[in-house]
């Protein structure tokens, strides 16, 4: 089951999630997780989904329909599969390899209900490039940018449908830009800080395709308190996950 270099997160006490150097996950991953939790009747997709920690951490909290997990590498799709094995999810989620820039023959179009994505936070050019590919890909937009996967979330989903990003502050502009040139509203926004005395990283966001304009603000997400302990809210989303921190 485990390849060389592979190892085993547990999730839950009933989902486990095979990682690697090349495919692991971050608190950004979890934070988007809880962020875009599907509904039990929504049919789900995650573009870019890498180790897949994001459909796993979905079928660890709540009943989940179906979810289709698709990414560009091979490796990634490779470890996916054997972790949707492992916890004999087979019926919940599938996996695609395909480029999100191209068509997906497998999804009929504007049929999906939630399109989830963490996209590459820096733009080409933006910063050192990682001479690891699998870095390259997550970390960079080489393979996708923030309007491939706008794009391709305005093929996936119905009139009504939501768009869930988890992206960097400096990005605002080009997310919510981005969205609309694809017919997506953004509608909530909720910013994330390391504690109050800090300014906002990360932003989470949420839009709808076919929505009229009209934007809320979330309270913002504090991942410790002043004393550098975990918060009240990390503690929940984290749950089982987070007790081993």
């Amino acid at each position: 089951m485990l390849l060389p270099g592979e190892s085993i997160e547990k999730l839950s006490d009933k989902i486990e999630l095979i990682v690697s150097k090349e495919h692991t996950f971050g608190t950004d991953t979890i934070l988007l997780a809880d962020f875009s939790m599907p509904k039990k009747h929504e049919f789900a997709v995650e573009l870019g989904t890498g180790c897949g920690a994001i459909p796993l951490y979905w079928c660890s909290m709540v009943q989940v329909k179906s979810v289709i997990a698709i990414d560009i590498q091979l490796a990634a799709c490779s470890q996916l599969i054997r972790s949707i094995k492992l916890n004999h999810i087979e019926n919940i989620i599938k996996v695609i390899n395909a480029d999100i820039r191209n068509p997906i023959k497998d999804i009929p179009l504007h049929s999906c209900d939630l399109v989830v994505c963490n996209p590459p936070y820096k733009v080409t050019g933006g910063g050192l490039v990682n001479d690891n590919d699998h870095r390259r890909i997550a970390r960079h937009e080489h393979e996708c940018t923030i309007d491939d996967v706008s794009k391709a979330a305005a093929r996936l989903l119905n009139f009504g449908g939501r768009l869930c990003i988890c992206q960097r502050m400096e990005r605002l502009c080009d997310v919510m830009d981005s969205m609309r040139k694809s017919g997506i509203e953004p509608k909530k926004i909720r910013f994330v800080q390391q504690r109050t005395s800090s300014a906002p990283k990360l932003f989470l966001i949420e839009g709808k395709k076919g929505a009229k304009p009209g934007m809320v603000a979330l309270p913002t997400l504090l991942i410790e308190n002043n004393d550098r302990t975990l918060s009240d809210e990390m503690k929940r989303i984290y749950k089982y996950y987070g007790e081993k921190k």
